[in-house]
């Protein structure tokens, strides 16, 4: 199965992308949405590459870049607490600048990862958690077929308060 349209690919990560990841992780932006609390150095990221041999069923995660059409990575996809025994993983994306934002990179992403979950992983569903308050990725997430089953109040610590977190599932 190839991981990828015309459109975008999503490939494994690679020790080049060191330089990519230190960016994208240390951007503050991204901190609100990602649970991070603090920057990461280069030596922890390349680490990081060196230690992930993308084995989804060893690790219980996976990690992909994604690539537009021109093989230029645009962000990332992660399957998580992935549990083979009750068929179920967590997912989370990022596209990093925001002119590659409402092109349709991130909802081909989240279709091409639930056909791979559901084929190649046999899961039976798929989850993610999202700040209310987080529009773009509620929309996106219900765009493709997710649906809010729960809500954690005052679940996430924000600079001008608390916010809610929901919890959407999709049934594979």
């Amino acid at each position: 199965m190839k991981l990828g349209n015309k459109q975008i690919t999503l490939r494994a990560l690679e020790p080049n992308d060191v330089e990519l990841l230190y960016q994208w992780e240390n951007d503050t932006r991204v901190w609100r949405v990602s649970n991070t609390h603090a920057p990461l150095s280069k030596f922890i990221l390349a680490n990081y590459i060196k230690s992930t041999n993308n084995d989804i069923w060893e690790s219980k995660q996976l990690r992909l870049v994604i690539e537009n059409e021109y093989q230029i990575p645009v962000g990332t996809v992660e399957l998580f607490d992935f549990d083979p025994y009750h068929g179920r993983a967590g997912v989370g994306i990022m596209i990093f600048d925001d002119s590659e934002k409402r092109k349709g990179l991130a909802s081909q992403t989240l279709d091409i990862i639930i056909e791979y979950s559901l084929v190649e992983l046999g899961l039976n569903q798929l989850y993610a958690n999202i700040a209310a308050s987080n529009t773009a990725s509620m929309q996106l997430f219900k765009k493709v077929g997710f649906e809010i089953t729960g809500v954690k109040k005052q679940w996430l610590r924000t600079p001008t308060g608390w916010d809610d977190e929901n919890l959407l599932q999709k049934k594979l």
